[in-house]
């Protein structure tokens, strides 16, 4: 589990190596903190904190090479659903840099709706070491073709069990520890712990078995996670109650 997919392309983009850690069309599980939210915090319809991220990383030759992928990805995308007369890609062609990469970001949309985007990177000081990341968000995908609510397309019947909120924060929870990434004061585990904490009133009191056997078989489907469900389940059981005792029995203090 990465954060991004297009970090497989780092050894090539980032060092000038030939090599990379993967590349081609990669299903692959990501989290992203950044994903709009409305003025009480909830995420809007269309985002979560962790998602599928479907997506051609590959490293190119030519612009051509770009322009005849993001011509494939269309393909696929009206192969699904999305008729290709009512796809559009628009962007700036403005140059982005973060050292030592530069790149330009053009977005898909289908009826005015985002469903994914386009994105050609360079080396900054090379630009002949070039790369192509194209891709959606699978759960996206799957919203906007089935029209159906959010969350119910991501959480199924759990979407009227628990806050989506809950859902989204234990359904990532999930990915980081069974990747193997512990709940931690610092470092990749303090993603964790933030999450479970800003949901610490709402997650009081509730079992989180069926919450995390669901998400890791979903989980489990798309990249095998290290820790089996139950182990999981335990440490994010274990972080919850720790965080949470030292207020039920103040009189043993």
């Amino acid at each position: 589990m990465t954060f991004s997919a297009v970090q497989a392309l780092d050894p090539y983009l980032k060092h000038r190596r030939r090599d990379v850690l993967t590349h081609g069309f990669i299903p692959q599980p990501v989290v992203r903190f950044t994903g709009p939210r409305d003025a009480h915090g909830a995420l809007l319809p269309g985002f979560a904190t962790s998602f599928v991220n479907v997506s051609i990383v590959e490293p190119i030759d030519t612009i051509g090479d770009h322009a005849a992928l993001i011509d494939t990805w269309i393909s696929a995308l009206s192969h699904l659903g999305f008729h290709t007369r009512h796809l559009t890609i628009s962007g700036r062609l403005a140059i982005w840099q973060r050292a030592p990469v530069s790149g330009i970001t053009l977005r898909f949309h289908h009826e005015d709706r985002e469903l994914g985007d386009a994105v050609l990177l360079w080396n900054h000081e090379d630009p002949s070491q070039l790369a192509t990341d194209i891709g959606s968000g699978l759960e996206r995908l799957a919203w906007l073709l089935t029209c159906q609510n959010w969350d119910k397309v991501v959480y199924g019947a759990l979407a009227e069990q628990a806050a989506p909120r809950v859902l989204d924060a234990i359904r990532t929870a999930t990915l980081i520890v069974g990747s193997g990434t512990r709940p931690a004061a610092r470092g990749p585990g303090s993603a964790v712990r933030r999450l479970l904490r800003l949901e610490d009133e709402r997650i009081d009191g509730l079992g989180f078995s069926r919450i995390v056997r669901w998400a890791h078989a979903y989980w489990n489907r798309i990249a095998p996670l290290p820790l089996p469900w139950p182990q999981v389940c335990q440490i994010i059981d274990e972080e919850t109650l720790d965080h949470s005792a030292s207020g039920e029995t103040p009189w043993l203090a």
